[in-house]
């Protein structure tokens, strides 16, 4: 096959792109380069993940949310989500309630 300048500029145009596959010794990768620049060269302070929050909590505020909606399908999911919590004997109550 014989080569053309196009295909020969091209094969170089694709090495050039995929730069070098080493760093030298020392070197760090663009990346963090320039997110050791954009914070003036100094380790940063990690950012704190905020403390997960009560789970009976999350529950109770879900149980209110279906007792707002006041719909079969909204005590269905609650009871299906929730089965072991004291509140999902509620949800059942309310459940019986509308079934009347």
């Amino acid at each position: 096959m014989k080569r053309t300048p196009f295909s020969a500029g091209l094969i170089v145009a694709l090495a050039v792109l995929a730069g070098p596959d080493h760093l030298s010794i020392g070197e760090l990768p663009v990346m963090v380069g320039k997110a050791n620049a954009d914070n003036g060269g100094k380790a940063g302070r990690t950012p704190v993940m905020p403390l997960a929050r009560d789970p009976s909590t999350a529950v109770a505020e879900e149980y209110n949310a279906a007792r707002r909606t006041g719909t079969r399908d909204a005590y269905e999911l609650f009871i299906a989500r929730h089965s072991d919590d004291p509140l999902a004997e509620q949800a059942r109550a309310e459940l019986k309630r509308l079934s009347r």
